[in-house]
Protein backbone atom coordinates (compact mmCIF):
# COMPACT_ATOMS: atom_id res chain seq x y z
CA UNK A 1 0.00 0.00 0.00
CA UNK A 2 1.32 3.31 -1.06
CA UNK A 3 0.39 6.62 1.48
CA UNK A 4 1.39 10.36 0.78
CA UNK A 5 1.45 12.27 3.39
CA UNK A 6 1.51 16.86 2.38
CA UNK A 7 4.13 17.94 4.28
CA UNK A 8 5.79 21.27 2.98
CA UNK A 9 8.91 20.99 5.69
CA UNK A 10 8.79 16.83 5.24
CA UNK A 11 8.88 16.97 9.27
CA UNK A 12 5.08 17.51 9.78
CA UNK A 13 1.64 17.12 8.13
CA UNK A 14 0.44 20.39 6.47
CA UNK A 15 -2.51 21.80 4.72
CA UNK A 16 -3.14 23.28 1.30
CA UNK A 17 -2.99 20.14 -0.49
CA UNK A 18 -4.25 21.29 -3.59
CA UNK A 19 -1.56 23.85 -3.82
CA UNK A 20 1.13 21.49 -1.82
CA UNK A 21 4.49 20.22 -3.72
CA UNK A 22 6.18 18.37 -1.27
CA UNK A 23 5.16 15.00 -0.30
CA UNK A 24 6.40 11.95 1.94
CA UNK A 25 5.41 8.72 0.75
CA UNK A 26 5.12 5.47 2.80
CA UNK A 27 5.11 2.42 1.09
CA UNK A 28 3.80 -0.15 3.72
CA UNK A 29 4.23 -3.73 3.73
CA UNK A 30 2.62 -6.40 6.48
CA UNK A 31 5.31 -6.91 9.30
CA UNK A 32 7.59 -4.39 8.46
CA UNK A 33 8.48 -0.71 10.31
CA UNK A 34 6.49 2.27 9.34
CA UNK A 35 8.84 4.83 8.23
CA UNK A 36 9.11 7.43 4.61
CA UNK A 37 10.12 5.39 1.76
CA UNK A 38 10.70 8.53 -0.16
CA UNK A 39 9.73 12.28 -0.33
CA UNK A 40 7.87 13.80 -3.49
CA UNK A 41 8.66 17.42 -4.79
CA UNK A 42 6.76 18.73 -7.43
CA UNK A 43 7.78 21.72 -9.41
CA UNK A 44 5.15 24.69 -9.26
CA UNK A 45 3.46 23.61 -12.71
CA UNK A 46 2.61 19.70 -11.29
CA UNK A 47 0.62 21.02 -7.73
CA UNK A 48 -2.82 19.98 -8.34
CA UNK A 49 -3.49 23.45 -8.80
CA UNK A 50 -1.92 24.39 -11.46
CA UNK A 51 -1.66 20.68 -13.29
CA UNK A 52 -2.88 20.99 -16.65
CA UNK A 53 -4.41 17.13 -16.28
CA UNK A 54 -2.19 15.84 -19.43
CA UNK A 55 -0.55 12.72 -19.04
CA UNK A 56 -0.90 10.73 -15.05
CA UNK A 57 -0.09 12.69 -12.23
CA UNK A 58 2.83 11.44 -9.80
CA UNK A 59 -0.19 11.47 -7.21
CA UNK A 60 -2.40 9.35 -8.88
CA UNK A 61 -0.25 6.39 -7.95
CA UNK A 62 -0.98 6.83 -4.27
CA UNK A 63 -3.43 4.66 -2.58
CA UNK A 64 -4.20 7.43 0.38
CA UNK A 65 -2.91 10.81 0.75
CA UNK A 66 -3.30 12.43 4.26
CA UNK A 67 -3.21 16.20 4.52
CA UNK A 68 -4.37 18.53 7.16
CA UNK A 69 -6.46 20.45 4.90
CA UNK A 70 -7.91 20.38 1.26
CA UNK A 71 -11.06 21.57 -0.69
CA UNK A 72 -14.03 19.25 -1.77
CA UNK A 73 -12.36 19.48 -5.25
CA UNK A 74 -9.15 18.23 -4.73
CA UNK A 75 -10.94 15.24 -2.54
CA UNK A 76 -12.95 14.34 -5.81
CA UNK A 77 -10.03 14.83 -8.47
CA UNK A 78 -8.09 12.33 -6.36
CA UNK A 79 -10.90 9.65 -6.06
CA UNK A 80 -11.78 9.40 -9.63
CA UNK A 81 -8.20 8.22 -10.11
CA UNK A 82 -8.14 6.14 -7.10
CA UNK A 83 -7.19 7.25 -4.43
CA UNK A 84 -8.49 8.29 -1.06
CA UNK A 85 -8.37 11.21 0.58
CA UNK A 86 -8.38 11.44 4.29
CA UNK A 87 -7.74 14.92 6.20
CA UNK A 88 -6.70 14.63 9.72
CA UNK A 89 -5.92 17.21 12.68
CA UNK A 90 -2.81 15.05 13.36
CA UNK A 91 0.53 16.36 12.69
CA UNK A 92 2.53 13.37 12.80
CA UNK A 93 3.28 11.51 9.70
CA UNK A 94 4.22 7.90 11.39
CA UNK A 95 1.26 8.51 13.68
CA UNK A 96 -0.73 9.41 10.90
CA UNK A 97 0.08 6.29 9.01
CA UNK A 98 -0.13 3.76 12.05
CA UNK A 99 -3.56 5.76 13.07
CA UNK A 100 -5.05 5.07 9.17
CA UNK A 101 -3.85 1.76 9.68
CA UNK A 102 -5.55 1.11 12.83
CA UNK A 103 -8.85 2.70 11.66
CA UNK A 104 -8.50 5.76 14.02
CA UNK A 105 -6.92 8.25 12.05
CA UNK A 106 -8.48 11.76 13.74
CA UNK A 107 -10.91 13.29 11.22
CA UNK A 108 -9.71 16.58 10.31
CA UNK A 109 -12.31 19.06 7.87
CA UNK A 110 -12.07 19.72 4.20
CA UNK A 111 -12.75 22.99 3.58
CA UNK A 112 -14.66 25.38 0.69
CA UNK A 113 -12.62 28.19 -1.20
CA UNK A 114 -13.77 31.79 -0.40
CA UNK A 115 -16.57 32.96 -2.62
CA UNK A 116 -13.98 35.03 -4.72
CA UNK A 117 -11.75 32.28 -5.64
CA UNK A 118 -11.66 31.62 -9.12
CA UNK A 119 -10.31 28.64 -10.08
CA UNK A 120 -8.00 27.94 -13.29
CA UNK A 121 -8.52 24.00 -12.77
CA UNK A 122 -8.73 21.96 -16.44
CA UNK A 123 -9.86 18.75 -17.73
CA UNK A 124 -11.50 18.05 -14.05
Amino acid sequence: MKIGITSQNFRTITGHAGKGRRFLIFTVQEGQPITASDRLDLPLNMSMHAWDGLGKHPLFELDYLITAGCGEGFIQRLARSGVQVKVTSETDPVAAVEALLAGNLPAGEAHSHAPDHQPRHRNQ
